[in-house]
């Protein structure tokens, strides 16, 4: 806890306790302090351990690429059994902590049935790089306090989490999360509800390929619904959602983080387009606009192709003027990508970066003809969202 209160003084003391050494720390003085997160622990890698006594669920696990099984230490025969067809490493749970087959400490263990055992507990085994954590009334502020106790370790903190939802809880608390979990559980559908829930989060902070493209025309067309996208999450400049009529060619829409004469800066709204329009979602799939709805996820992408994940908070249709764009590649001069966004100043496409522009978004009332904006291109035939390989025509 030194770590989320430094200016604390400390009375410590080290006792010895039946899962391994701890330290008991008393504070004598508080003054608030602010805790900075840690933003680059959130693209950092995570573990997962499978603890289960279930066949099934080893194999689902197996064929993720999770290999690292706990087992009570009287489990031998069946962490050799398993062994002997699949390629695991069983971790035994013995007094002090968790052992490999030779009896080597691979973690300290600890088992919490009460606050003032968190509070009190910071891990002082300096065999082991990993630390375990039971916690045996689980809750999300004890999660928290986890995460806020350890930041500045060096060590990999597992906490035991009894399905795919808790273990999500300890990914994320307080931004960083912990480094890993245990996940126990017999439940087949955990282990890929887990596995589905991390390949999307290592999607974020990775980079969407996209490319440049003309504006060939720009005409207004009439009235629409259109969707405004509110997310639970800031947008800054150069940022937005990828959204097109056809899934082959995805428009960068901006945000409305940036100022105008005409309305206040609205950072976590995306003025995205009419209701047939799909956007990218996680997992490299596209939903319809109308699709969406407070708690879906949707991807937020920078000029440079940086992707995140964001919460949608609130989606409102409501019945504006719209204007039809139409672009094409340079490379591709038979293609044409389109996308409907309402005639508004606030409504903007990113531009495309370099090559001397000063613009990171052009309204689509300033939009003229050769205009470079940035586009994802992708394949266009989709089957609920998910792309497959058939012919299409759109038009």
């Amino acid at each position: 806890m030194a770590a989320l209160l430094p200016s604390a003084s400390v009375l410590q003391l080290t006792i010895k306790g039946k899962l391994g050494d701890c330290r008991l720390a008393q504070f004598q003085q508080y003054k608030p302090c602010v805790v900075k997160s840690m933003c680059a622990a959130k693209f950092q890698k995570k573990k997962v351990w499978v603890w289960t006594e279930k066949k099934e669920v080893m194999t689902a696990a197996v064929e993720r690429g999770w290999n690292t099984f706990i087992f009570p230490h009287h489990f031998r025969e069946l962490a050799a059994d398993w062994s002997s067809i699949a390629l695991l490493y069983p971790l035994f749970i013995e007094e002090g902590g968790l052992f490999d087959g030779e009896h080597k400490k691979i973690a300290a263990f600890f088992e919490i049935s009460s606050p003032e055992q968190l509070e009190k507990l910071q891990p002082l085994d300096e065999q082991a790089d990993n630390v375990v954590i039971n916690l045996l009334d689980w809750q999300v502020i004890p999660a928290e306090n986890i995460v806020a106790a350890i930041q500045g370790t060096q060590k990999t903190v597992f906490a035991v989490s009894k399905t795919s939802s808790e273990a999500q809880t300890f990914f994320e608390a307080l931004e960083q999360g912990l480094g890993g979990v245990v996940l126990k559980t017999e439940d087949v559908e955990s282990i890929f509800e887990l596995k589905d829930y991390l390949e999307r989060r290592n999607e974020e902070g990775s980079v969407l390929e996209l490319t440049k493209a003309r504006v060939t025309n720009v005409e207004m067309v009439g009235m629409g619904d259109r969707v405004c996208v509110d997310i639970c999450s800031i947008m800054k400049p150069g940022e937005g959602l990828l959204v097109g009529s056809f899934a082959r060619g995805l428009f960068l829409v901006h945000s409305e983080c940036l100022e105008s004469n005409y309305i206040s800066s609205r950072p976590f709204r995306v003025n995205a387009g009419p209701v047939h329009a799909y956007v990218a979602i996680p997992g490299g799939k596209t939903s319809y606009l109308s699709e969406l709805k407070a708690g879906k996820e949707v991807i937020v992408v920078d000029e440079n192709g940086r992707q995140r994940i964001a919460i949608v908070g609130r989606v409102k249709i409501e019945t504006r003027q719209l204007i039809l764009v139409e672009a094409k590649r340079d490379e591709d001069k038979e293609t044409s990508y389109s996308i409907l966004l309402q005639n508004a100043e606030t409504v903007a496409l990113v531009s495309s970066p370099g090559d001397g522009n000063q613009r990171r978004a052009i309204p689509v009332t300033s939009l003229k003809l050769g205009d470079e904006i940035l586009l994802r291109v992708q394949g266009g035939a989709r089957h609920t969202g998910i792309e497959i390989q058939e012919f299409i025509l759109e038009k």
